[in-house]
């Protein structure tokens, strides 16, 4: 068998995470058997469709590095991959239902199913269409047609007997007939429902397996029986676990934007995982263990080392979660493994977005320091505020004291800091490290360059948190860093040191 498997998101919005552990899923079904991973877009619902929103969900998908083989924007031989603009396939293959008995018009306008369904209410009925136009006469059939009712197209559900859907997941699931109802395959504008577009859709694109989150598991046995109907082989199912929010209480897949859970920050479209500054990498990494586990312990882990281990029956049905706290964890660990001129490409977005501008070089410099600081690429706007704000630094004399360097002797320290910043050549980490070490040594009561290093540290960067000293020092350059060192010692002349 050739593996071909599909995403199929709506285009109602952003491209949320829990559809981008579907899409990952099936990325690597396909890239593990050599097969092929296809992107459709099914946007039937035309008045739920957002503007862009196409475009969106590939950006996302382009992001996570999730590269699809057929599709809307590189075509391919079983196009159109939109699925508006194969709107006369479904009419065919719908009216075909209905000259094989498979399927009937339906001419209930909008008031009548509503009064129906009122009435089942008020008996504490069932609710659902109670089969009112499947056993109209020829005659009747005409004189709604005469009266310009515009019908749509119900399938014939079986009154009795049962439905097995085989899942590799979840094993054989059984239905009761009862429970499948006459669904409208075609709209009366002409365009399909969900389950006539994706089974027709399916078998014309050649599909292998579908692997869906188990909120559709319930529109299998319709499914099932539409490809019985048409004589087609149906798919292999695969429906995947629920996401849960981290607490545990409540679907993910039922929020729209970020949200606090349980005290946590959770977040919920693609997009905003970017925002945040994690990498692609990690993300894909936490979503790979939402339902599936690598094994043998590992936490960390590249797609193409999951390849080999993927199956589809060792995916948990249960429902899982997305672990936020390891997502970060693994974000810091694969930030650590950058370069630092990528890094420092990664970090320059947010400090863009912030109206910031940092010398791309003092941007490098920091940055082998940073790696093992940051969690997520945004919180560097607050390791390196220093680079950016030129306002006084807000300090007094006493926080630039310490029991083994005392007011005089920090006074002291710091003029001759800045006289070695003004004169050392050549002004960079190799030099600057050692010459403030022994600076430091000879300044201290205890011969320790520790205390003076600290409080230098802080001196110039104005900042309790932030990259170490020579680090920080070589990023502002040594005429911002002789400036800040002036305001230090004015600090201490103003206090009458």
């Amino acid at each position: 068998m050739t593996v071909r498997v599909r995403f199929a998101p709506s285009p109602t919005g952003y491209l949320h995470i829990g559809g981008a552990r579907t899409a990952l899923f099936n990325w690597l079904f396909a890239r593990k058997h050599g097969g092929e991973f296809i992107l459709r877009i099914e946007d039937t619902d035309q008045k739920r469709a957002v503007p862009g929103a196409i475009e969106a969900i590939m950006d996302g998908l382009r992001w996570l590095g999730l590269d699809w083989d057929e599709g809307p924007d590189i075509g391919g031989p079983y196009g159109p991959y939109i699925q508006t603009q194969r709107a006369d396939l479904y009419q065919q293959w719908a009216n075909w239902l209905v000259e094989h008995g498979h399927a009937y018009k339906c001419y209930c306008t909008p008031a009548e199913l509503t009064e129906m369904r009122q009435a089942q209410m008020a008996a504490k009925q069932s609710i659902g269409y109670d089969r009112r136009c499947r056993n109209l006469t020829p005659e009747q059939r005409a004189a709604k047609e005469k009266a310009g009712l515009k019908p749509v197209i119900r399938f014939q559900a079986p009154l009795e007997g049962e439905t097995i859907v085989p899942d590799l997941i979840r094993g054989d699931i059984t239905y009761n007939n009862t429970q499948i109802a006459d669904s409208v395959l075609l709209k009366s504008d002409g365009l399909p429902t969900y389950h006539l577009a994706n089974v027709v859709d399916d078998h014309f694109m050649a599909i292998s397996h579908i692997m869906r989150a188990d909120e559709w598991i319930n529109t299998a046995p319709l499914h099932i029986h539409l490809y019985k109907a048409f004589g087609w082989q149906p798919p292999i199912y695969a429906h995947l676990s629920l996401v849960m929010n981290p607490s545990g209480k409540g679907k993910l897949s039922k929020r729209t934007q970020a949200f606090t859970d349980s005290g946590q920050e959770v977040l919920v479209k693609v997009s905003e995982f970017q925002e945040a500054g994690l990498l692609p990498e990690a993300v894909v990494n936490s979503l790979t263990n939402v339902g599936w586990s690598f094994g043998d312990d590992v936490e960390k882990f590249t797609p193409e080392e999951a390849m080999p281990r993927f199956e589809l029956e060792a995916i948990n049905p249960a429902p899982s979660r997305l672990n936020y706290t390891k997502l970060d964890w693994l974000n810091g660990q694969y930030i650590q493994e950058m370069s630092p001129s990528a890094l420092a490409q990664a970090v320059k977005p947010f400090l863009d977005a912030a109206g910031i501008e940092v010398n791309p070089e003092a941007l490098t410099a920091v940055m082998p320091a940073m790696r093992v600081r940051l969690k997520r690429l945004k919180d560097a706007l607050l390791f390196l505020r220093f680079l950016f704000d030129d306002a006084p630094v807000e300090l007094s004399a006493e926080q630039l004291t310490h029991k083994k360097l005392l007011r005089e002797a920090a006074h002291e320290a710091f003029k001759q800091m800045r006289d070695l910043v003004r004169t050392i050549e050549p002004y960079d980490l190799e030099t600057l490290g050692p010459a403030l070490m022994k600076l430091g040594e000879s300044v201290t009561s205890n011969g320790k360059a520790g205390p003076f290093l600290g409080m230098a540290r802080l001196a110039v960067t104005g900042q309790e948190v932030s990259p170490p000293l020579f680090e920080s020092m070589v990023a502002l350059g040594r005429e911002r860093t002789l400036a800040r060192l002036d305001e230090v010692i004015a600090l201490f002349t103003a206090d009458g040191g």
